[in-house]
C-alpha cells in the first residue's frame, strides 16, 4: 500500500509521501535513544506541563484535525471531532495521574528483614508503536500519553493511509513542549518494522492491528526478548435477555455496530437475542438500521460514511455474499452501493450457521450478525464461539444473569447494559487471539516500565547469612 492520503468517499488520491530512507530511520532511532538518556530524568510535573499543553493544542485545533481525519479515513466529522477531544482527555488524564499510578509500592520491610523495601516503576526506553487507521489519533494517543508520562520515548509507525494524521500527532506533541526526539513519526512501510524492532536501542513494542501483523511483531519481540503489547481486534458479542430494556438495547446496538462506519475493534458485531424477544429485537433493530443515512462524511446529517479502504470494503462485501450464498438472510443492506467511493450499506444478517465463516470471523464494516439463543447457557456459548476475546456487552436487569456474563464471557471487557467504550480510567485489552497486555489506566502505563525491586538493609543485619 502506498503511503498516501486517499479520500475514501471519492477514491481520489490527495497527497502521496516518500517513505523514510534507511538512514532516516537510523537517525530517528539514534535521536530517540539519545533523548531518552536525559528525558527519563525529567520530573512528572514537567512532563505534565507538556502533556497539558499538548491537550490544549488538540482542543484548539479540533475542527481542523477532525476534517483531516475525515478526509483520510472517512469517519463522520462529528465522530472525528469527538476523537480529537477524547485524545486531549487522554493526555490530561495521565498528566494528572501518572505520578500516582507509578508511585513506589512499599512492601513489608520487616518480613524481608530490611529497613526499607519497595517496588519502583522506571521507564524502559524507546518504544515502537505500530498503529491502525480506524482511530488514527486516539489509538496512537492511548500509547503516547502514558508512555511519555512514564518517561519513555516513542517512535510511531502509523498506517499508510493516514500519514497526515500521523505527522500531525508528532507535530502537536513537539509544539506542546516535549523535547525533540521524545515522539517521532516515521513514514515507512510495514516491511521496515522488523529492522526497527530488532535494533538494540529499541526496548519494546506495541501494536494494534490484524492477527498476522500481531503474530509478526510478537514473534520478533519474543526472539529479541523485548516486551510487547498486542491488540488484534475482536468479534464482540452483544447479548439481549428478556429482562432488558429492549428499546434502550436496540438503540445502543445500532450505535455499537455502526460507530466509526462499523470499523472499530470493540464495536459489537454479533448480536445474540434470547428466543423470547428475538423476533421483536430483529424487527426493531432492522428498522433503525434501515433508517441510517449513508453518504458524504462531511455532511452533518450523514450517519455512516465510507469504509476506509477499497480492499476493506471488498472484504466486507465478500463475507456477506459468501454467507448469503450458504443460506444466511440479509434482512437489510447486503449489496454494494453503486456510487463512487468505498461505501457499504448498514446490513443485518440472520440465519447464520456454524459452518459459515461469518459465524466466527470479525467483520470490519457496518454488518451485524444476529443469532437466537434458547437460554443464557446458549447465549454464552455463542458469545464464546470465536477465537477473539476483546470486548462484550450484555443487557439484562437480572443480577444473577449479570454475574454469569461477567464470570463466563471470555473477553477482556464486559459491559452490562451499556456499550463497550475505551476510557483512560479503565484498562483496555483482550484475551485469546485478541492479543495480550493492556492499554490505559494504571495497567497501561506500567506495561513499558521496569518494576524494580528495592531492598535496603538494616546496618545491624549486614553480616547475616541470607538464603535466596
Amino acid at each position: 500500500m502506498p503511503i498516501a492520503t486517499i479520500n475514501p468517499a471519492t477514491g481520489e488520491t490527495i497527497k502521496t509521501f516518500k517513505p523514510a530512507t534507511d538512514q532516516e530511520v537510523q537517525d530517528a532511532i539514534a535521536r530517540a535513544y539519545e533523548r531518552f538518556q536525559d528525558y527519563r530524568r525529567t520530573s512528572y510535573a514537567q512532563r505534565a506541563e507538556w502533556a497539558n499543553a499538548t491537550a490544549d493544542l488538540l482542543e484548539a485545533e479540533a475542527d481542523e484535525t477532525a476534517a483531516l481525519m475525515t478526509l483520510e479515513m472517512g469517519k463522520t466529522l462529528a465522530s472525528a471531532k469527538a476523537e480529537v477531544i477524547k485524545s486531549a482527555s487522554g493526555f490530561r488524564y495521565y498528566a494528572e495521574n501518572a505520578e500516582k499510578l507509578l508511585a513506589d509500592e512499599p512492601a513489608d520491610a520487616g518480613k524481608v528483614k530490611a529497613a526499607q523495601a519497595y517496588a519502583r516503576y522506571q521507564p524502559l526506553g524507546v518504544v515502537l508503536a505500530v498503529m491502525p487507521w480506524n482511530f488514527p489519533l486516539w489509538q496512537a494517543v492511548r500509547f503516547a500519553a502514558p508512555a511519555l508520562m512514564a518517561g519513555n520515548v516513542g517512535i510511531l509507525k502509523h498506517a499508510s493511509n493516514v500519514p497526515q494524521t500521523a505527522l500531525y500527532l508528532a507535530d502537536v506533541i513537539a509544539r506542546g513542549g516535549f523535547p525533540d526526539g521524545c515522539f517521532q513519526t516515521l513514514l515507512v512501510p510495514s516491511s521496515a518494522v522488523e529492522t526497527i524492532l530488532r535494533d538494540k536501542r529499541v526496548a519494546a513494542a506495541t501494536l494494534t492491528g490484524s492477527e498476522p501483523a500481531g503474530q509478526s511483531v510478537g514473534a520478533i519481540a519474543g526472539e529479541e526478548i523485548k516486551p510487547s503489547v498486542l491488540e488484534l481486534g475482536g468479534s464482540d458479542p452483544f447479548i439481549v435477555m428478556p429482562s432488558a430494556d429492549l428499546d434502550a438495547a436496540v438503540k445502543t446496538a445500532v450505535t455499537a455496530r455502526t460507530q466509526n462506519n462499523g470499523q472499530s475493534c470493540i464495536a459489537a458485531k454479533r448480536f445474540i437475542a434470547h428466543a423470547d424477544i428475538y423476533d421483536e429485537f430483529v424487527e426493531k433493530f432492522v428498522e433503525k438500521i434501515q433508517a441510517l443515512k449513508v453518504g458524504d462524511p462531511t455532511d452533518p446529517d450523514v450517519d455512516v460514511g465510507p469504509l476506509a479502504t477499497e480492499s476493506g470494503r471488498d472484504e466486507v462485501a465478500k463475507q456477506v455474499e459468501d454467507a448469503v450464498a450458504a443460506g444466511a438472510v440479509a434482512r437489510c443492506g447486503g449489496e454494494r452501493l453503486d456510487r463512487p467511493g468505498w461505501f457499504y450499506p448498514p446490513t443485518v444478517v440472520t440465519d447464520i450457521t456454524k459452518d459459515m465463516a461469518l459465524y466466527t470471523e470479525e467483520v470490519f464494516g457496518p454488518v451485524a450478525s444476529v443469532y437466537k439463543a434458547a437460554d443464557i447457557d446458549e447465549a454464552i456459548e455463542i458469545a464464546n464461539a470465536t477465537t477473539f476475546g476483546l470486548g462484550s456487552n450484555a443487557w439484562t436487569s437480572d443480577e444473577a444473569e449479570q454475574q454469569r456474563f461477567i464470570d463466563d464471557i471470555e473477553a477482556g471487557q464486559v459491559f452490562i447494559n451499556g456499550m463497550t467504550v475505551s476510557y483512560p480510567e479503565l484498562p483496555f485489552g483482550g484475551v485469546k487471539r485478541s492479543g495480550y497486555g493492556r492499554e490505559l489506566a494504571g495497567q497501561g502505563i506500567r506495561e513499558f516500565c521496569n518494576v524494580k525491586t528495592v531492598w535496603i538493609g538494616k546496618p545491624d543485619t549486614a553480616d547475616e547469612k541470607k538464603v535466596e
